[in-house]
């Protein structure tokens, strides 16, 4: 393909299609495709006159909308955008202003808030848009609160060109200060190109967007992918579970593209719209930005009667790097598809290639990759081998080059020098059927270094508790990767795409793991805690305590059974304890087990232990 830019691909589609609809949204008169490219015509008019032009970058924080939509293609067209969240605090406005150098901040008319103290602040010159409601959607003027710049340069009058800088996006910067993603024209071009091929868009297609327009898959996934073709998008003011089934109704989409959760919603409201769904024209859905459960695949292909695309997704990609084919060529359960783009491979730590089902890292390289990360030249040495992106992420291509990922490489779980990803667990405990939502993450250990958790959300009406959880998690999976504590939540902490958040758990749901303290019962939860509290040299502890929460481990769990077992003649396998990690279970599960003269001795052995010192008992203990 040629190099592009969004200015000539915008001219393309107004001559081709001028009275096909472009954008439309809820209870708005839609816009035309020539009406879109006259209205784009007068908006960098007017930010050419405020002295914004090539490579400035201008900050949009803006609610999800038509009017985003609009100005996010506008701000491209004549300059740099840098749409932002518009949720963030005053903090977090005030970094992102400063690192990207804002030239211009463009925020919605009358509207108080952080991000327009902090450019105050700061000495940014502030854009005010009006909507014109009365008007077509995504219809608005710009009120600039003063002006500025070298009116008569060439750099106010020309469009971008192909190599410009057209999008900055951060990354999350979830373990580290977010780096300044820079995309160009091209890259955003030749990417909507990439997904509207693989998904077969044409003049005839209608995305329901729900995504944020300050992200990078609602941008290109759902808004330019769609542009690009001519086809038309419903850009709604954001995710609506309850609302979705009214804009299939009344727009007709025949595709949207949404993140898992998303998914998950509107499955859980669709049993009250039957009628809606047999009538609605989806011709596909989309999903992307983290992991599709293959029960909630099946489940929307069941209801909805359309095929699922999961696709492969990240910023410094410009989006989409792999997807899986439309119908009739194959799709494969548990795969994000096929290179959708850019070149897909997988590398070892020291840059080679590796061959089909070799796990690694996942590296990419082409036209819709970045160049590399702005100022920070130590992450780009990190991130880039040989001419490929390495992208963090771990999988494997199978013999036919669908892509498999087990995992992001930051988040693998070393649980004493067993690596572990979290993603297989999450996986595992979503195919019981009363479990709606999953995340197993790490949590600190003294011995181990790390040890597993989950969190856990349960569908209405269940009546799981964790341990039951954790016995189905063992019929899943090897021993060592069941985790040894979940915690079932109302939720689990998403960012602002609805992606769950796995980085950082532990530290929010510390309250969850910290059980309050339930004294021994009877004399056998005594004696465990005795020989709990001597093995893992722990004062008080109590009956709903986990043992490798307060330290435990294999060789700890190890001297535990046999300390139990030189007081009971009964077999008593290694792996009880790991099925059986609190007091009161263990205690529940020995109790089946033990006949009543041995249970008549332990009131004996307990108050013996009751009358030593404690280096008296850890030496009856040890001798056991």
């Amino acid at each position: 393909m040629q190099p592009l830019c969004l200015n000539s691909l915008l001219e393309i589609q107004a001559k081709q299609h001028p009275d096909a609809i472009a954008i439309t949204a809820p209870e708005r008169t839609p816009l035309k495709y020539h009406q879109l490219n006259q209205h784009i015509h007068q908006l960098v008019a007017t930010l050419n006159i405020c002295g914004v032009g090539r490579q400035d970058r201008v900050a949009i924080v803006l609610p999800n909308g038509p009017e985003m939509a609009v100005a996010f293609l506008a701000v491209t067209v004549a300059a740099t955008s840098a749409p932002l969240n518009p949720a963030y605090r005053a903090e977090e406005f005030d970094f992102y202003l400063s690192d990207l150098n804002a030239k211009a901040l463009i925020i919605q008319a009358g509207v108080a808030g952080p991000a327009r103290t902090v450019a105050q602040a700061r000495g940014i010159p502030i854009i005010e848009l009006q909507p014109v409601l009365e008007a077509e959607a995504g219809i608005f003027t710009l009120i600039p609160t003063l002006t500025s710049g070298e009116l008569n340069s060439s750099k106010y009058t020309s469009w971008t060109q192909p190599d410009d800088i057209a999008l900055v996006l951060h990354t999350s910067g979830t373990t580290s200060r977010p780096k300044i993603v820079p995309l160009t024209q091209n890259n955003l071009c030749i990417s909507a190109h990439n997904i509207s091929s693989i998904l077969e868009l044409s003049e005839k297609d209608r995305c329901l967007n729900m995504m944020p327009l300050f992200h990078i898959h609602g941008l290109i996934g759902a808004l330019l992918s769609s542009l690009s073709v001519g086809a038309s998008v419903v850009c709604s003011l954001g995710f609506n579970a309850s609302q979705f089934f009214q804009w299939l109704k009344i727009f007709g989409p025949t595709w949207y593209t949404a993140v898992p959760t998303m998914h998950q919603a509107i499955l859980a409201h669709a049993s009250n719209h039957h009628k809606i769904i047999s009538d609605c024209q989806l011709r596909l859905i989309r999903s992307s930005s983290a992991a599709l459960p293959p029960l909630v695949l099946t489940e929307l292909e069941t209801v909805f009667n359309a095929p699922v695309i999961e696709a492969y997704g990240m910023t410094e990609a410009s989006h989409q790097m792999t997807s899986n084919p439309l119908p009739p060529r194959q799709r494969k359960l548990g795969s994000v598809g096929i290179a959708a783009g850019p070149e897909i491979a997988i590398m070892d730590e020291v840059g080679h290639l590796l061959s089909a089902e070799t796990l690694g890292e996942i590296v990419i390289r082409g036209a819709n990759v970045t160049s590399g990360y702005e100022n920070n030249p130590s992450a780009n040495q990190s991130a880039f081998t040989k001419g490929w992106f390495r992208t963090g992420d771990q999988g494997y291509l199978d013999s036919e080059n669908y892509l498999f990922i087990t995992g992001r490489l930051k988040e693998i779980i070393n649980r004493g020098g067993e690596k572990i990803s979290p993603r297989e667990i999450d996986e595992a405990l979503l195919e019981h059927p009363d479990i709606l939502q999953a995340v197993a993450f790490a949590v600190p250990h003294p011995t181990l270094g790390e040890d597993l958790a989950a969190a856990v959300v349960l569908r209405d009406q269940a009546t799981l508790t964790g341990p039951m959880i954790r016995e189905f998690a063992f019929q899943q999976l090897a021993d060592f990767k069941v985790p040894s504590e979940v915690v079932i939540v109302d939720e689990i902490p998403k960012g602002a795409t609805g992606k769950l958040q796995r980085i950082g758990l532990a530290a929010k749901l510390v309250n969850q793991l910290q059980r309050d303290y339930v004294a021994p019962r009877n004399n056998l939860e005594m004696l465990i805690t005795d020989i709990w509290a001597e093995i893992l040299d722990i004062k008080t502890l109590g009956i709903h305590d986990n043992f490798f929460r307060l330290g435990g481990d294999s060789l700890r769990a190890t001297r535990v059974i046999s300390q139990l077992q030189a007081f009971f003649p009964i077999d008593i396998p290694i792996v009880t304890l790991f099925m059986k990690p609190t007091v009161a279970e263990l205690s529940q599960l020995l109790a089946t087990s033990i006949n009543a003269s041995d249970l008549s001795t332990i009131s004996e052995l307990v108050a013996e232990l009751d009358e030593l010192s404690d280096e008296e008992a850890k030496q009856l203990l040890d001798k056991a």
